[in-house]
């Protein structure tokens, strides 16, 4: 009872603290930067990965087992993953280029770890025979680092893409306009002196400036964080292969969650095979990247919505009124 009631007290805690650091991201980005609220704003996040280590550690010592047994314990160790990718380059540099990722995915999976969707999951229960192994930690954990840092690499892929798309529609719109116009020779005359100084112009030149490197920052941060997350998912596989045979005889059975993972790891290796051509590099391999993110939730979570498979007691269901 003392472990439970604490489980909900630092579950409470680490959503409210994360749901402020939204509030403060917002007003940062309403507002010129404020460095006091910037670092509060990490501060809060460094508060909220040591609530959710507390929760976890709490659920583990009550329970018994390791806190991956089921669907909402995944989630609420997927936000840990999220909080943990934040609070490393913070640590390093003392500056995070993936707030503005990490943050939003750790309220979104501990707020519907916690929402009530989840019928009876958040109860812990004795492990099924499947899962009493000691594969349980070392699968599961990596698989779902593996999403976690997957998943952010993906969603800067997709910010890269929007960046790079909105400066061509820009450049498209701007030269139509140029095009089905008609002008006089001096009409042309004071549009080049025109363009001359706008050319000259630092402001313009500056944000241009800006937004490449904003491009280039992006790509090399997502290229960064999906290789890292590839690893940890081939790990993943490959300790899952090695349990699956320990316990069905087999090492690969095709169930709707090994083919979905395996589709995960290939559309991966294109990605990072994409990035060894420099000519696919940038928005090209962002494509994919954005493909992945898709094929990460379906993998992840929609193959739970099927409940079938050796990997359905994974499966939920959610309540009904």
């Amino acid at each position: 009872m003392i472990f439970s009631t604490l489980e909900h007290i630092l579950t409470h805690i680490s959503f409210s603290i994360v749901s402020i650091v939204i509030t403060i991201h917002l007003i940062t980005l309403l507002v010129d930067e404020i460095v006091r609220l910037y670092d509060s704003s990490e501060k809060g996040m460094i508060a909220t990965f040591f609530c959710i280590t507390g929760l976890l550690v709490t659920r583990w010592i009550y329970s018994g087992h390791f806190p991956l047994s089921d669907l909402y314990e995944s989630l609420i160790f997927l936000s840990w993953s999220f909080s943990i990718i934040h609070i490393v380059p913070y640590l390093k540099k003392k500056n995070n280029n993936l707030s503005a990722i990490t943050t939003p995915s750790v309220i979104f999976t501990q707020g519907f770890a916690t929402s009530g969707l989840l019928t009876e999951m958040d109860q812990s229960a004795i492990l099924v025979p499947a899962l009493q192994s000691e594969w349980l930690i070392m699968h599961v954990s990596m698989m779902v680092l593996g999403y976690a840092a997957l998943l952010c690499g993906s969603l800067l892929s997709v910010a890269l893409l929007v960046i790079t798309f909105r400066k061509d529609i820009n450049i498209f719109c701007k030269s139509n306009h140029l095009l089905n116009e008609s002008f006089s020779f001096g009409e042309i005359q004071y549009i080049n002196k025109k363009s001359n100084v706008l050319r000259n112009t630092s402001f313009f030149s500056a944000r241009n400036y800006y937004r490449s490197q904003l491009i280039q920052q992006l790509d090399h941060w997502s290229y960064r964080v999906i290789s890292l997350g590839f690893i940890f998912l081939t790990i993943g596989i490959l300790s899952g292969a090695v349990w699956a045979n320990e316990a069905w005889g087999s090492y690969w059975n095709w169930d709707p969650k090994e083919t979905w993972a395996f589709i995960t790891w290939t559309i991966f290796a294109i990605y990072l095979h994409t990035r060894t051509n420099t000519n696919l590099q940038g928005a090209n391999s962002a494509i994919m990247a954005s493909i992945g993110f898709l094929i990460i939730w379906i993998c992840y979570f929609g193959v739970n919505l099927l409940g079938i498979g050796l990997h359905s007691y994974g499966s939920f269901t959610l309540t009904s009124n």
